[in-house]
């Protein structure tokens, strides 16, 4: 009996070191996944602040003094205007044309001028504002009517002036806001009256600055083409020109033939009073001063007869 007690008292022991093994070994699993739930549930808690609870609020980016700094704006703004001379056939119908292909990109036809030259040929000026995405599509439709003759093209940047004009709008807008609930608040006439001129001036550069902004929103929506048709060719210098023929030597020498006449009948014309005045004072000059012939002595008759200084002696 001794010997089985202490033999079951063994089993006990050992049975009892097994159950105790297991229970640490559950109890640090049980550790290691609640050091994985808390790194979860943190990781989730992060997610659920977002990026602008990392870079501050609004969307900015906050330096190390947790100051927010203003988002970077990535978008150009550029004005866009062009000038086009073509040489068509037909004026109206390029003309036409020219509105069509405005009209379709979604733009519009402003000035239109038309006239003809001293020789009758018709030629029109058109100003054509279009989207700036369609720009160069239209470029290239009104350059395929016809011989293009002249192109310029220019392009300004004026980013930085229409983010100045919305920061000057969005300041004067709380300045407006300020003086509004200083009003609200004045109870002296002279303090009402005094804040009524600083609203109404505040309210003028507001409605300027407005109108600034909406101008170069216009400018930079859409693009400016000014389109000039002509039937004749542009004057230009041509270095390679055709040998002079004989009628053209003959045509050219009689030219000059004909305008040396002209030119010295104008001369003659010119000089002609003088001389006219001249020969009359050489006239008279020959007259007056030309000497008179010296008056012969009467003859004496002498008492023979005879005739003395009646004659010379032969």
């Amino acid at each position: 009996m001794n010997a089985s007690s202490t033999s079951r008292h063994r089993s006990v022991r050992a049975l009892s070191a097994v159950l105790l093994a297991v229970a640490l070994a559950l109890a640090g699993c049980s550790a290691g996944g609640g050091g994985d739930s808390d790194k979860a549930a943190g990781s989730a808690a992060r997610d659920q602040k977002g990026p602008s609870d990392e870079h501050g609020v609004g969307g900015g980016q906050a330096d190390k003094s947790g100051a927010k700094k203003p988002p970077k704006l990535t978008g150009t703004h550029i004005i866009r205007s062009a000038s086009l001379t073509v040489r068509v056939k037909d004026v109206p119908k390029a003309l036409e044309e020219a509105r069509a292909v405005a009209t379709d990109a979604g733009g519009v036809v402003g000035d239109e001028t038309t006239d003809r030259d001293g020789r009758g040929h018709e030629r029109s000026r058109i100003v054509l504002r279009v989207p700036q995405d369609r720009y160069e599509e239209v470029l290239k439709s009104l350059e395929g009517t016809g011989k293009l003759i002249e192109r310029k093209a220019k392009a300004q940047d004026v980013t930085d002036q229409v983010v100045d004009v919305e920061s000057r709008i969005k300041s004067q807008r709380a300045s407006v806001a300020r003086v509004r609930e200083l009003m609200d608040k004045a109870t002296k006439l002279s303090d009402v009256v005094t804040l009524e001129g600083e609203l109404s001036s505040r309210q003028s550069e507001l409605e300027a600055l407005l109108a600034q902004q909406s101008s170069l929103k216009d400018s930079t929506s859409m693009s400016t083409i000014t389109l000039s048709l002509s039937e004749t060719a542009v004057q230009k210098a041509d270095a390679d020109d055709d040998d002079p023929t004989f009628v053209d030597a003959l045509s050219g020498g009689w030219s000059a033939f004909v305008t040396m006449l002209r030119w010295l009948a104008v001369a003659l014309g010119a000089i002609l009073p003088f001389a006219a005045v001249a020969a009359l004072i050489v006239v008279l000059w020959q007259r007056l001063m030309r000497p008179r012939p010296a008056r012969r002595p009467a003859p004496v008759l002498t008492r023979e007869g005879e005739v003395e200084g009646g004659g010379d002696d032969d």
